[in-house]
């Protein structure tokens, strides 16, 4: 039997879990945003991901996230699409797992391992999109992240 407060317990995590998720769509939708020209396909290294790549490996991430907390384990791993479809498919993804998180149905697993799995991963790899903003010579806008009105269920394509 569950006790009032570790309901409330819960329903925090919950509810931080549902910013943190709104924090990385914020982070990408700057990263993604006004991207030059061809930056789907811009290359550092032979050995490296290209941003359409980190892109299509978040959306998997975001959608497999969605599946982890029905209590699902998957492994997505999609090939990217061109940018404009990565970064709809990006936007659906935030969406629909923010509107799972934002309903009173269960979440199979805990919001820590998501954290230091799939939305951790994801973090990661948005740094490394605003890494490869610079070197493909039109780096991301200066932002001041602690002042950002980043709301959960909040962040879409038309924020940015």
């Amino acid at each position: 039997m569950i006790e009032r407060s570790d309901e409330l317990t819960l329903a925090v995590k919950r509810e931080l879990f549902r910013h943190l998720v709104a924090t990385v769509a914020y982070r990408c939708g700057l990263a993604i945003s006004d991207a030059p020209e061809n930056f789907n396909a811009f290359r550092v290294h032979e050995t490296t991901r290209t941003p359409g790549e980190l892109l299509a490996h978040i959306c998997d991430l975001l959608e497999g996230s969605l599946y982890l907390v029905r209590d699902e384990l998957v492994y997505l791993t999609s090939a990217p699409l061109s940018w404009e479809k990565e970064v709809a498919r990006f936007f659906s993804a935030v969406k629909e797992f923010d509107s799972y998180l934002a309903s009173d149905l269960p979440l199979a697993c805990p919001v820590e391992k998501l954290v230091q799995g799939p939305i951790g991963d994801a973090l990661t790899h948005v740094g490394q999109l605003v890494m490869l903003r610079r070197l493909a010579g039109k780096p991301v806008r200066v932002e001041a992240y602690f002042t950002a009105d980043i709301v959960a269920g909040q962040v879409n394509e038309e924020t940015f």
